[in-house]
């Protein structure tokens, strides 16, 4: 985008005065909120806000809370089972992943409770439960659940670090439902707010795929650089890697932050 031929002139005193007072209190208000879901230690709160003062880039972390996750397509293997499940594996062998993720609301800045997220992806080798054999066949279901957030808006799951098929990425698909009812341990009702992937930094990818049984897998990987979804947004939901013990074999935790507006029916 070109810059505009005619420039704004630079506020009063007066005028930069009060934009930086209004500024510093979002700030603390936006502070305050993170503290209360967890994300920030109350104690933190005064280091914190006296940074956001000394430097403008300190804020980046507290503000991308509060903006829209982009969205991404659903791709072709949703199945609209909504199981409620925390651990999805079924006995899929691989790299154990403990994802977790925290719905933002992005109009108050606050973890929103009781949002039912859906996940589905492919298993160590790209197979899709519910299209085994190249067709739908759903009445296989591993690496798909819905766990609903927690009062901090964090939700859960046991799964293991996915695999790869030919054209894409690494990634884990994610919707999110709100408004619904748990019933016989299916989600039920409400609307979908948000339609998106998540992804995973490219050394932990070289390296799950050197180990026992994603080796095995014969596609040809393509890196998040190569892949045209990613691209479209896919650096906002890229998953914080941490290593549950010494070696990468001992499994892993996933963490994002999702921002979304409940009252949004894409």
């Amino acid at each position: 985008m070109s810059e505009s031929p005619h420039p704004q002139s630079e506020p009063s005193n007066g005028r930069e005065n009060a934009s930086r007072r209004a500024v510093l209190t979002g700030l603390g208000a936006t502070a305050l909120s993170l503290a209360a879901a967890g994300f920030v230690a109350p104690e933190a709160l005064g280091a914190s806000l006296q940074d956001k003062r000394a430097q403008t880039p300190a804020a980046a972390p507290l503000e991308a809370a509060c903006v829209l996750t982009p969205e991404q397509t659903e791709g072709p293997y949703y199945l609209d089972l909504e199981t409620v499940r925390k651990n999805i594996t079924e006995g899929k062998t691989g790299v154990p992943l403990t994802l977790r993720t925290t719905v933002i609301d992005t109009r108050t800045c606050a973890p929103i409770p009781n949002v039912a997220v859906d996940i589905w992806h492919c298993d160590a080798v790209g197979i899709y439960s519910g299209y085994v054999a190249g067709g739908s066949t759903p009445d296989t279901t591993f690496l798909r659940g819905v766990q609903l957030t927690n009062s901090s808006g964090v939700a859960e799951f046991t799964t293991i670090y996915p695999g790869w098929y030919v054209g894409r990425a690494l990634h884990i698909h994610l919707k999110t439902h709100v408004g619904g009812t748990v019933s016989g341990g299916t989600y039920e009702g409400g609307h979908v707010s948000h339609t998106g992937q998540l992804y995973f930094p490219e050394n932990y990818n070289t390296q799950v795929a050197a180990l026992t049984p994603y080796r095995t897998n014969t596609a040809r990987r393509t890196l998040n650089s190569q892949d045209g979804i990613y691209r479209n947004g896919g650096s906002s939901t890229l998953l914080a890697i941490t290593l549950v013990g010494s070696t990468l074999s001992e499994g892993v935790i996933g963490t994002v932050v999702l921002g979304i507006n409940p009252t949004a029916t894409p």
